[in-house]
């Protein structure tokens, strides 16, 4: 099953439009877990494992495990979702961007080695930086369109002139992605909930293409705006990321750390679903 087909099937038989990041920071987790070897993979289990029925996908950073030298328990971790949670779809927060043999060694490292459904790229080197991650055709491919941070601005909300005209450089990945990039379905989009009006203009240009949708919860984006901004015609098209909301629910709770996720993953998945029905 390629990636799309999977999050469709999630979307459907969990009720749900939220994605997990997983961004683990020993520095917060449980006083049992520290100093055990594999503790972020024991914290990051433990929470999917929780949480599995409620998310339509979960988001690994791989930043986190990374600067942890945990590599490894990443790997041990998509592997454990997939095992145990099948066809629920792992995205590679990566935002991998470069050319030729390098772009192809990334698409090897997010598919091959880590195993990944599918990765966040970036697309400002052009289609042929994200022709290796194409050729992947049952993987996803989530290009940066219109980013949550503030300095987004600087660059992804410059007009540019072209073929529609004068339009932001956003609205022009948007397009370019949708009409031109995604020759086998496996494309969506990365708008961050910080910019309704952005999410609503990029839902005009590529119809029900997926979008993955940054910024709720400790980043401040309003998930009743985000909803009715960027639900597809079918109630989805969305994967709502909520991080450390989720994550660290359970500070000071030791061993509760995983209930206290579940809830706070339930109580963001109703509240989504409250205004996907009203929308």
């Amino acid at each position: 099953m390629n990636f799309i087909a999977q999050l469709n099937t999630a979307w459907r038989s969990r009720d749900s439009l939220l994605c997990v990041g997983l961004d683990p920071d020993p520095g917060r987790f449980p006083a049992h877990l520290a100093g055990q070897d594999d503790a972020i993979f024991q914290f990051c289990s433990a929470i999917v494992d929780a949480t599995a029925d409620l998310v339509c996908s979960y988001k690994p950073q791989i930043a986190y495990f990374a600067a942890h030298r945990a590599e490894d328990q990443l790997e041990r971790l998509i592997a454990h979702i997939h095992q145990r949670h099948p066809g629920l779809p792992v995205i590679l927060d990566a935002k991998r961007g470069d050319i030729g043999s390098t772009a192809q060694m990334y698409a090897v490292e997010a598919f091959e080695r880590f195993g990944a459904d599918a990765v966040t790229v970036n697309p400002y080197l052009g289609r042929d930086s994200i022709e290796p991650f194409l050729a992947y055709h049952d993987r996803g491919v989530i290009l940066l369109c219109r980013t949550s941070n503030p300095g987004g601005s600087d660059l992804q909300s410059l007009r540019v002139e072209g073929g529609q005209g004068s339009e932001q450089l956003f609205e022009r990945v948007a397009r370019l992605v949708a009409d031109e990039w995604n020759e086998h379905g496996q494309c969506a989009l990365v708008v961050g909930a910080t910019f309704p009006g952005e999410i609503a203009r990029v839902r005009q240009i590529v119809g029900d293409l997926p979008l993955l949708v940054p910024g709720i919860g400790a980043q401040g984006g309003d998930i009743e705006a985000t909803v009715k901004a960027g639900r597809s015609a079918a109630g989805t098209g969305l994967m709502i990321n909520s991080s450390r909301a989720i994550l660290y629910a359970g500070t000071g709770v030791g061993g509760g750390f995983a209930e206290a996720a579940r809830q706070a993953a339930r109580e963001t998945r109703d509240e989504i679903n409250r205004w996907r029905v009203a929308a």
